[in-house]
């Protein structure tokens, strides 16, 4: 299930990409080479101690400021981590808006050229906890619009986002009443004191998912009028992709042998194959002769349908039908195969094991329901995270995008997908513990133990 939006906001995956748009020093002054000043204020203060920890590149480091300062932060220190890895840290190159408990300020990432603008806010505590940060990257062409918005732009946005519900969300009648919702928080004041743009897209974002509880919903705000794309990416936005998806090394952390001849492969989204598609290829033809294999989806947030077929080829020797995606607007159902042929050697008589956590999210989601429900995967792990529905970011004005989930996945066998509920792990232990729990399992099959529970015995 493919999700622009997911992948913007996802900025461990793809460098400095969240919904938060804050690039206005840009449009008020040039960058400074010589160092800049960090104020002595408490967002100051927590800023100063996260380029200290990040700069570091120390695990133990990053992992106590996290502690210290964002306790309640989701994020897991290992993508934190990657993240740094492929940022090479940030050096601070401007301060725009600076009070006590706020400030926003101009990165540059170390490993590149890139630009991004970041901001934080904090509590008056002592120490001070960070109760709102995000950063977003400065493309070419972007220019700064603003944080503020008055009435008449909550207007525009509540009848705008409504108009692209009506028009294309997935449920109909949801979408109706997803629109009575908002006018009625509307007509009770609930808007009337929000002034900030991205607080006003949090708040229309909870008030959406209330009625329609489907994850992919999403409310964006940026403050950067982005270049029009009504004409395709240019060559540069092009290319800027690729290099972006190079240095993730399309998702793909790790392809190695573990004891006992078992495969191992992590990768953290389903990228468009027609970028990386070799590089998939490339993990799944390593372990072409292993005797099972195990595919860690933990962090996998999900992506493009194309690459869940190429990558599940491998795993079967006969056609083999995957899902469906029903589109509302069209009445069309597209259905999704395995690929008639692939590079290399397929493994479809290996054990195959999937690992899940509540990270796992829609498109990854995908690959885990089918191969349960096929009966070829042993899915090990937690829960995952309930998203179902492919969506699509449709632009409300210049500063606001709605992803309005428009179809529904249907998989061939239970007739109904995943939406809400997740995918239900066959061995259920803490994330933390899946891959151990992987291997033990995988070591009790080959060695003629039984079957693990659900497992494919193609």
């Amino acid at each position: 299930m493919f999700s622009l939006c997911t992948l913007l906001r996802n900025w461990s995956r793809f460098g400095l990409n969240t919904a938060l748009g804050l690039i206005s020093i840009l449009a008020i002054s040039p960058v400074r080479a010589e160092p800049v000043a960090v104020p002595d204020t408490p967002a100051g203060r927590v800023l100063a101690a996260w380029l200290d920890a990040f700069n570091s590149g120390d695990r133990a480091r990053i992992g106590a400021y996290q502690q210290e300062y964002d306790p309640t932060s989701s994020r897991p220190l290992d993508a934190t981590m990657a993240f740094r890895a492929r940022t090479g840290g940030f050096d601070l190159v401007g301060i725009h808006k600076n009070e006590p408990l706020h400030i926003e300020f101009l990165l540059k990432e170390r490993a590149s050229d890139t630009r991004a603008m970041g901001r934080f806010e904090v509590t008056h505590s002592d120490p001070p906890k960070l109760t709102a940060s995000g950063f977003q990257a400065i493309p070419p062409g972007a220019t700064f619009i603003g944080f503020e918005i008055d009435a008449v732009d909550r207007e525009r946005v509540i009848a705008g986002s409504i108009a692209k519900l009506k028009e294309n969300y997935v449920f109909p009648e949801t979408a109706k009443k997803m629109g009575q919702a908002l006018r009625l928080h509307q007509k009770r004041g609930d808007y009337d004191a929000v002034t900030d743009g991205e607080k006003f897209a949090s708040l229309l974002r909870a008030h959406l998912q209330e009625v329609s509880h489907d994850k992919h919903l999403r409310m964006d705000f940026s403050a950067v009028r982005y270049p029009d794309n009504s004409a395709g990416l240019s060559p540069q936005q092009l290319a800027d992709n690729r290099r972006m998806l190079d240095r993730t090394n399309c998702g793909f952390e790790r392809a190695e042998l573990l004891a006992g001849n078992v495969g191992y492969v992590k990768f953290n989204m389903f990228a468009d194959p027609a970028l990386c598609g070799e590089t998939a290829i490339a993990a799944m033809n390593f372990l072409a002769h292993v005797d099972a294999i195990i595919f860690d989806l933990r962090d996998n947030g999900g992506g493009a349908p194309q690459m869940i077929a190429l990558i599940s080829t491998y795993l079967f020797d006969e056609p083999t039908h995957l899902n469906d995606i029903w589109t509302r607007k069209t009445g069309a159902t597209q259905q999704y195969w395995t690929l008639p042929t692939v590079p290399g050697m397929r493994i479809a008589a290996a054990p195959a094991f999937v690992l899940t956590s509540p990270r796992t999210f829609s498109g990854a989601e995908e690959f885990s329901y089918n191969l349960k429900n096929l009966k070829r995967a042993t899915i090990v792990g937690e829960t995952t995270g309930g998203g179902a529905h492919p969506v699509r970011g449709e632009r409300v004005d210049d500063r606001f995008v709605i992803g309005v989930p428009f179809a529904r996945a249907i998989n061939p066998i239970t007739k109904t997908n995943w939406e809400g509920t997740g995918v239900e792990p066959d061995v259920k232990v803490p994330a933390a513990d899946a891959l151990i729990t992987a291997q033990r399992l995988a070591a009790e099959r080959l060695a003629g133990a039984g079957p693990a529970p659900r497992a494919g015995t193609n």
